[in-house]
């Protein structure tokens, strides 16, 4: 049976205050902790005093910015802002008032942070400002890329929703014999197997080279399961269209994609010049194994071959 695992890339935005205010105490917890017990003095305008800690004009404007609020929205965010800082504020004097920056757990948790704010501060400088994909570049990657644009499908599908915990073998030997999904369904009735019915659609784009080949290559009607954590899928192939894009519409994500690919890159080439002309000296058992010679390919599992009604095992 195929596993798939879905991600929520998109989530509604909070509203505002919540927001900043999650965003201000977590972007600044390494800070306030590093500066637990130690009275610095602080550059900028004074805007408020906590128990004698200034807040300056500088600390909120870097917040703001960090934040990330549209310009129409600033006055309104920096009222939130400040008052997020005091948060801040009186969380930090209490966290030097019982020494909270002494805990060995803490102390080791703000070593890290520095040190990947410093790693990672070094290689945005070494990278630098990636050069934008020529149109060329796009329309290479397009050429290349069939599946995801001009040739491009779309999968609708039909699914119950059941939880994992109720998929037993004798489910699967039902789904086996099943000629559509509404006999699958028709099962659950009888066997009083709570589900619940969705329609989903999905292209060639959004699914795994290999498996959006397997789908393809299944007729419709062909039942699969997918598990995800305490739930599963039962799912129908309902219909597959074409479903094609031009590389005007394409262009912005492939130009993305493509700069995301030279950042990597470039991150890689770094690392390993660095590596090249380090000394680095494993001790004990840590050092890496020896690279495993390449296993033989394993036999062709193609879902053409998997019974017309049955449920599919893609891997």
């Amino acid at each position: 049976m195929n596993h798939f695992e879905k991600k929520n890339v998109m989530s509604p935005r909070g509203k505002p205050s919540a927001r900043l205010l999650a965003a201000v105490l977590a972007l600044g917890m390494v800070t306030a902790l590093s500066a637990c017990g130690k009275k610095e003095q602080k550059s900028g305008q004074a805007l408020v005093s906590v128990n004698g800690e200034e807040i300056t004009a500088l600390q909120l404007n870097e917040e703001l910015q960090r934040s990330g609020v549209q310009p129409a929205q600033q006055e309104a965010a920096s009222k939130q802002l400040l008052e997020a800082l005091i948060d801040r504020q009186l969380l930090q004097n209490e966290a030097a008032r019982d020494k909270t920056d002494r805990d060995p757990k803490v102390v080791q948790a703000i070593e890290r942070a520095k040190a990947l704010i410093i790693a990672q501060a070094y290689m945005q400088k070494r990278v630098g400002v990636i050069a934008r994909p020529s149109k060329s570049e796009v329309q290479a990657y397009f050429d290349k890329h069939p599946e995801f644009f001009s040739q491009r499908k779309q999968f609708d599908m039909r699914q119950l929703v059941i939880a994992t915990k109720d998929m037993s073998d004798e489910l699967k030997k039902a789904m086996d014999g099943a000629k559509s999904i509404d006999e699958v369904a028709a099962w659950l009735d009888t066997h009083q197997v709570k589900y619940t019915r969705n329609q989903v659609s999905r292209t060639t784009a959004d699914l795994a080279p290999e498996l959006g080949s397997k789908l393809l290559a299944m007729p419709k009607g062909q039942l699969f399961i997918i598990r995800e954590g305490e739930r599963s899928l039962l799912i129908s192939i309902a219909d597959v269209k074409d479903a094609p894009v031009t590389v005007e519409v394409a262009g912005p994500q492939i130009e993305q994609y493509l700069m995301n690919a030279k950042s990597k890159e470039a991150a890689a080439a770094e690392i390993a010049r660095l590596r090249s002309a380090a000394k680095i000296e494993y001790f004990g058992k840590n050092a890496p194994p020896a690279a495993a010679p390449a296993a033989a390919p394993a036999p062709s599992n193609s879902a053409a071959d998997a019974n017309a009604h049955g449920a599919a095992d893609l891997k």
